[in-house]
C-alpha cells in the first residue's frame, strides 16, 4: 500500500502512545479503569479555488461538517491562481494536516498539487473535478459537470424542435470544469443547432458581460447562450438587457437562490443544480471515513445533478447552508 493511502504519521504516533498509556494505566490500576487520554483531533486542510458564491458555500458546508464531526479544518484560497494553489498545498504540507481537500483552479495545477501531496505522504481528496490518475488520491466528490452540459444541450435541442438555430457558448476558465461543461453541451446538441461563437468568461461576471457584448457585435442573430455558471450568466444577462435583447435564451448551471429567482422571472430558461452544500458535506464526511478505513465508503462519489426549469423550481436542492 502506497504512502498516501496509509494513516497520517501523527495518527500512528498517537496510536502507539495511546497503547503505551493504556498499558501503564492497567499496571497502576488493577481494576483496569485508568482515565486514559482523548483521541487527537483530525486536522483537514481545504484549499479553495475562488471567492464567488459557489466557493463560499462550499467552504461553509465543509466547516459545518468538520465541526459536527469534531475535526479541525484549515482553509486557504487560491483566488483562481494556479501558482497560489500550489503554494497553498505546500503550506498545508508544512502544517502537517491529516489530509488535504482540494477544489482546484485547473487541471495543470491539480496535477502538481497531487504530486506534492503524494511526495509528502499526505492523502489528498478532490472536489468537483477528478484528476487523471485516481490511484494517486484518497478519494473525490464530483459534480458531474459533463452531464450538466448534456442536460443543457438536450433541453436546447428539444426547445428548437428541429428548426435551424444558432447558439453561443460563454465558457469558464480553460481547463478543468469548463472544458467538461462545454464537451457535454456540444455532444448533446442536435444537428440543427449551430454553435457560432465560443469565448471564455473566466467564471467572472464582468468578464462574461464583456464577452456577451462581443457576441452581440459579432453574432447578433444568436438565439441561445450556454453559460456554465450563474455568476457569468448574470453578466451576460446585463449585456443582453442593456441591448434590449431579452429574446436570447440563457442556459446556465448553479441552482443558487438568485439563479432560481432569475429562472422564475424568465431571465434564464434553465439551470442545472449540483450544489456546493452537497459537495462540501459529502467531501468532509468521505475524507474522514476514508482516513479511518479506506474500504468504508466509495472512493469516488457524485452529488445529485438536476435540470431545473420554471416548471420544477420548487424541487431544486438547497444550494447553501442557512
Amino acid at each position: 500500500m502506497s504512502l498516501f493511502w496509509s494513516l497520517p504519521r501523527r495518527w500512528l504516533a498517537g496510536a502507539a502512545a495511546g497503547l503505551l498509556a493504556l498499558s501503564l494505566a492497567a499496571c497502576g490500576d488493577e481494576s483496569g479503569s485508568g482515565s486514559g487520554s482523548g483521541e487527537e483531533k483530525v486536522t483537514l486542510g481545504f484549499v479553495n479555488a475562488d471567492t464567488i458564491d459557489f466557493h463560499t458555500c462550499l467552504e461553509k458546508a465543509m466547516e459545518l461538517e468538520a465541526a459536527a464531526a469534531g475535526a479541525e479544518i484549515i482553509v486557504a484560497n487560491s483566488t483562481r491562481d494556479p501558482a497560489k494553489e500550489l503554494a497553498n498545498v505546500e503550506d498545508m504540507i508544512v502544517r502537517n494536516v491529516d489530509a488535504i481537500i482540494l477544489q482546484t483552479v485547473n487541471i495543470d495545477s491539480l496535477e502538481g498539487s497531487v504530486e506534492k501531496a503524494n511526495a509528502a505522504g499526505i492523502p489528498i481528496f478532490l472536489t468537483s473535478v477528478l484528476g487523471p490518475d485516481p490511484s494517486k488520491i484518497l478519494g473525490a466528490i464530483l459534480a458531474d459537470v459533463e452531464q450538466s452540459g448534456r442536460f443543457s444541450g438536450e433541453w436546447l435541442s428539444e426547445d428548437a424542435d428541429g428548426e435551424p438555430v444558432k447558439a453561443a457558448i460563454i465558457a469558464g476558465a480553460p481547463g478543468a470544469a469548463s472544458d467538461l461543461f462545454v464537451k457535454g453541451f456540444k455532444e448533446a446538441l442536435s444537428d440543427n443547432v449551430e454553435v457560432v461563437f465560443e469565448q471564455p468568461g473566466m467564471f467572472q461576471r464582468a468578464k462574461a458581460q464583456e464577452v456577451a457584448e462581443n457576441l452581440l457585435q459579432s453574432h447578433p442573430e444568436v438565439e441561445y447562450v450556454f453559460v456554465p455558471n450563474e455568476e457569468m450568466a448574470f453578466g451576460a444577462l446585463t449585456a443582453f438587457e442593456t441591448a434590449n435583447r431579452s429574446d436570447i435564451k440563457i442556459l446556465t448551471h448553479g441552482g443558487s437562490p438568485a439563479g432560481l429567482e432569475a429562472l422564475q422571472e424568465g431571465k434564464f430558461v434553465t439551470t442545472v443544480s449540483s450544489t456546493p452544500k452537497d459537495i462540501g458535506h459529502m467531501a468532509v464526511e468521505a475524507t474522514l471515513a476514508l482516513l479511518e478505513d479506506p474500504e468504508s465508503v466509495e472512493k469516488i462519489q457524485q452529488i445529485p445533478t438536476q435540470l431545473v426549469t420554471a416548471d420544477n423550481i420548487e424541487d431544486a436542492r438547497p444550494y447553501c447552508d442557512d
